[in-house]
């Protein structure tokens, strides 16, 4: 299986998200994966599919993801039923961190009980 199968879904995963610049190469059967995400969270997002293929410290593959906005972790658009709870669940792993992700968004939000679908949300660098 050559590396590029192999990490097949890593290479779906930029595209589904969207990742600029994005070049792939494999030379000696390791393969090389330069990129842009749009925030923090989508790099790790990639990284993460990385390491679930290759484990923690695979060598088959080289990968050069950069961020383009480094001054949010996210931009989360809300859903019918979501919370800021569920929300902070999603990124940090801790629904009570969802104070950071309220405080953030003061500009729009007044009550961190009352989100609204379609809303923008600010997912701040913790």
């Amino acid at each position: 299986m050559t590396a590029k199968a192999k990490y097949q879904d890593v290479l779906d995963l930029g595209e589904a998200l969207n990742i600029k610049d994005g070049n792939v190469t494999e030379e000696n059967g390791i393969l090389k994966v330069k990129g842009e995400a749009k925030t923090q969270y989508e790099k790790n997002l990639i990284w993460d599919k990385i390491k679930e293929i290759g484990g923690e410290k695979p060598t088959d593959i080289l990968a050069n993801i950069t961020v383009a906005d480094t001054s949010v972790y996210h931009r989360h658009t809300v859903k019918s039923g979501e919370t800021l709870g569920k929300i902070a669940k999603h990124y940090y792993g801790n629904a009570s961190k969802y104070q950071a992700i309220f405080k953030a968004n003061s500009d729009i939000l007044k009550n961190p009980d009352v989100i609204y679908p379609d809303q923008e949300l600010i997912i701040p660098n913790l």
